[in-house]
């Protein structure tokens, strides 16, 4: 598994930035469609969001998702990967991306079910904490701090 990894680490390294990015896009994308879901009253409008939203998540962002880990898995087996201090965090804070993935699902089914409780406020500031987890990920794997 080393030898492949190493055989084609650039190319696997590519193809994990790209679903990296596609994932970040929908996960910023989708709470601020929740926020114009929950602030219009027109239910034709409303049906179109649900559209919108279930096409995102199921088909760019859980995609996305399951490539970027599969990808930035195979990265790990990259001698001394894992003796770095730094990785640690990046795969705290992936897991917690993770997280955030599958509760903006379920924010996702509340909408389309008509349970929705949340606030477009609430959305407004869910929406940010990917962004402070992302400036870590970045942050752990350009600079190497620890």
């Amino acid at each position: 598994m080393v030898q492949f990894v190493s055989d084609y680490y650039l190319w696997i390294k590519a193809f994990h930035v790209i679903f990296v990015t596609c994932w970040m896009a929908g996960i910023f994308y989708l709470p601020r469609l929740f926020v114009y879901h929950v602030e219009t009253n027109h239910s034709e409008t409303k049906k179109t969001f649900e559209i919108m939203e279930r096409k995102l998540y199921r088909g760019i962002m859980t995609p996305s998702m399951y490539l970027s880990v599969l990808l930035g898995s195979l990265l790990l087996f990259i001698p001394g990967t894992l003796a770095s201090g730094y990785i640690h965090l990046k795969i705290l804070c992936v897991f917690l991306l993770i997280m955030f993935h599958f509760y903006l699902n379920h924010c996702r089914l509340q909408l389309a079910q008509g349970k929705n409780t949340k606030t477009s406020r609430f959305f407004r500031i869910i929406n940010e904490l990917p962004l402070v987890l992302l400036i870590i990920i970045v942050i752990c794997v350009i600079v190497k701090p620890f």
